[in-house]
């Protein structure tokens, strides 16, 4: 099992953030400000909800993931997420 993942974040005001992490629980909780740590693009645009993530199986991949989801236009970003709500 994968203890890391990569992840997208939908903030208040609609834009999108990606990141990586080992607990998407901390992670969703330092973004939402209730544990330290969040970054401070979602501080300003709070609160953020976890809308997509991926598995990966270490760090050096969910960081190339995380890159290449970065690289997308949004509404390639958005194919993500919707259709894993389908």
């Amino acid at each position: 099992m994968s203890n890391w993942f990569v992840y997208i974040l939908q903030c208040a005001d609609g834009s999108l953030y990606t990141g990586v992490t080992t607990s998407l629980e901390r992670r969703l909780r330092q973004h939402n400000g209730e544990l330290k740590g969040g970054a401070k693009y979602t501080r300003l645009r709070r609160p953020v909800a976890l809308v997509w993530q991926e598995p990966q199986v270490d760090r050096s991949a969910a960081c190339k993931r995380e890159y290449e989801i970065k690289q997308y236009p949004r509404v390639n970003k958005l194919k993500l997420f919707e259709s894993t709500r389908d």
